[in-house]
């Protein structure tokens, strides 16, 4: 987890503040630097706004910092209930407590070439397990991550653990592995994999 930042920013005005992070991807963290206090007042308003995208970066910094559970979920339902239309697609529609994690790991990989893969992330009910609730898929695709997750729930060269399991895709934190090479993407899919287990994580797949 980062630690927090004092910034300059905490002092702008809210609007041009959402404005400007609504446009950054959730691993650069562009509210680092905002006090709780303000995150919160500037959730409110982009729920009474149905502001989508300016709630979710708000909700996600929160949620990197450990917030409670309960306040991410309370969160998260508010929004998705004021907002559903305009919230970018990488803020998952329920608390994992290690998605902190995920992003973390994630972010250790690159590629260098550009191609046709994609590296992705489904989030897994495993409620029935001790350690669950939730684990994690890993995989590869020419198929964008939404379209790729489709298929397995439509039983289309499906994965047993996402076709029985999988709930939603979780895009935010392999953002930065899309459109890559098949050899790069091989390559990361079986690392990726690899090293979330290693930060205790559940997974499937990563082959």
């Amino acid at each position: 987890m980062a630690p927090r930042r004092k910034s300059a920013r905490t002092d702008q005005p809210r609007a041009r503040l959402k404005r400007g992070a609504a446009e950054h991807a959730p691993a650069t963290r562009p509210l680092a630097g905002v006090a709780r206090a303000r995150l919160l007042a500037d959730l409110a308003q982009a729920v009474r706004a149905g502001e989508g995208k300016a709630g979710a970066h708000c909700i996600h910094e929160l949620w990197m910092r450990g917030e409670f559970a309960a306040h991410i979920d309370g969160a998260l339902a508010a929004l998705w209930a004021s907002a559903a239309q305009s919230i970018p697609e990488w803020l998952p529609m329920r608390h994992i407590d290690w998605l902190a994690q995920a992003y973390e790991v994630a972010l250790r990989f690159h590629a260098s070439g550009r191609g046709r893969y994609n590296i992705y992330l489904v989030l897994l009910d495993f409620a029935d397990r001790r350690r669950g609730p939730h684990g994690v898929y890993v995989g590869m695709s020419q198929y964008p991550p939404a379209q790729r997750f489709d298929q397995h729930k439509a039983g289309i060269h499906a994965a047993g653990s996402v076709l029985k399991r999988g709930i939603e895709v979780l895009t935010g934190p392999t953002l930065h592995l899309q459109h890559i090479s098949r050899a790069e993407a091989l390559r990361i899919e079986a690392a990726l994999a690899e090293a979330l287990r290693d930060a205790g994580l559940l997974v499937e797949g990563g082959h």
